[in-house]
């Protein structure tokens, strides 16, 4: 059985691992995944259809303990515990909850201390007690007529939930904690720099936890704001955005068929490949003969798709530029986000797209995928990968063809 140590408004624990209000959706999974022998039949909840609609649940079945993530920002939001019979809790080291412990309300105010006066939520059947980041669902099974405001002697906690500021049906997600940050650099958001034709590049705007020498306690989040475009080098990719977690290196390119003349294209004696930025949500191809930067990729990490939880959530916006046919043809701005769905980018556009070309991913070892195909559309030097929910899994951004010698675009020397 866990035994954890309660931090209302922050945390909840013990010395080896902690789920802290604010934390990313792959920490806490990695913590689970590390201590699996431990913590065991995790369900991972979502609306497939609906995403953004409901938080991202991480169900721990045999501790009686729910991690709820922000379904848009995908961090921690509420930690709930629904089953105080299958932990321990502890409140400053001091247990208020074990088996020779029972939670009643006596037990909490012992523990707590004061507050103000429970609130009775008839359709629950439950009195609520509140404290600021901290409260206890009591149970009244027994009671025929509920007591306006004092809960009943010998009344026990059903449920206990951690959260921030006052109220839990309004709290919401909290920044970051340095403590999550890890050494990582994460983006807050990626803008794509584009021109008429097609985009031209990223401007992220990045947060670290500030690593000069000093101890913790003195670090701060830092915002910067960084540019890359197609056609930098490796040496400007490094110097921007730090090293990569993983370089790929490409095996075989399957959309070559889609290409005019695939047989004509000389195979190449060395591979391309990626600097994957998975705390960023991006990815970077570079040509294996001129180490240029010739592709982004945008990840937005939605539940049911094939790579979720390999990258965090990239929070983008990409300008379209739409075209309107008429007297007098104008075109028009608009916006895509992380959060736009495909039937409104049709919308925008004014005419259905070509048909997309179909995705089915699936590792070597294994070669089934069982949330089955995504759909890929191209627009204006980009591809948009499709859910079948309508919702943008991810956006692969091609350069210009660039002649030798062209010179990079001006705004690079801005970012410094």
């Amino acid at each position: 059985m866990l035994d954890l140590e309660v931090v209302p408004e922050r945390s909840l624990g013990n010395e080896q691992w902690e789920f802290a209000l604010g934390m990313p959706l792959a920490q806490a999974i990695s913590i689970l995944q590390k201590h699996c022998r431990i913590i065991k039949n995790v369900q991972v909840l979502y609306s497939e259809q609906t995403p953004l609609s409901h938080d991202l649940i991480l169900n721990l079945t045999q501790d009686g303990i729910k991690l709820l993530f922000d379904a848009t920002n995908q961090r921690l939001k509420v930690i709930e515990v629904y089953d105080l019979s299958k932990v321990k809790l502890k409140y400053c080291g001091v247990h208020f909850n074990s088996q020779a412990i029972v939670p009643t309300i006596e037990q909490i105010d012992q523990s707590f201390g004061a507050t103000h006066p429970g609130v009775y939520n008839a359709a629950e059947q439950l009195f609520h007690l509140n404290f600021r980041g901290l409260s206890f669902s009591f149970q009244l099974d027994s009671w025929n007529e509920a007591p306006k405001y004092e809960i009943p002697h010998g009344a026990m906690v059903k449920r206990m939930h951690i959260y921030t500021g006052n109220n839990l049906q309004e709290t919401k997600a909290p920044a970051m904690p340095l403590a999550c940050f890890l050494g990582n650099i994460y983006a807050e958001c990626v803008d794509v720099l584009r021109d008429q034709a097609g985009p031209l590049g990223l401007k992220l705007r990045l947060l670290t936890a500030g690593c000069g020498p000093g101890v913790m306690a003195d670090a701060k989040v830092k915002s910067l704001e960084r540019s890359i475009f197609f056609g930098d080098s490796c040496q400007d990719v490094l110097g921007a955005l730090g090293s990569p977690h993983k370089i790929f290196y490409k095996s075989e390119d399957k959309m070559k068929i889609h290409s005019p003349s695939p047989h004509k294209q000389v195979p190449s004696k060395c591979n391309d490949y990626f600097f994957n930025y998975f705390t960023l949500g991006v990815d970077i191809l570079f040509d294996s003969t001129t180490h240029l930067v010739k592709k982004f990729v945008l990840h937005t990490n939605y539940p049911g798709h094939y790579n979720f939880n390999i990258y965090h959530r990239s929070d983008f916006k990409i300008p379209l530029v739409i075209k309107k046919e008429g007297v007098d043809s104008q075109t028009e701005d608009c916006v895509l986000t992380t959060y736009s769905k495909w039937d409104q980018v049709q919308e925008l556009l004014g005419h259905p797209m070509e048909k997309p070309v179909v995705l089915h991913r699936s590792s070597s070892a294994n070669n089934t995928n069982p949330f089955g195909s995504t759909f890929c559309f191209g627009l204006q030097r980009m591809i948009f990968e499709v859910m079948q929910n309508n919702h943008i899994a991810s956006v692969t951004l091609y350069g210009a063809p660039r002649t030798t010698g062209q010179a990079r675009p001006e705004s690079r020397s801005s970012s410094h």
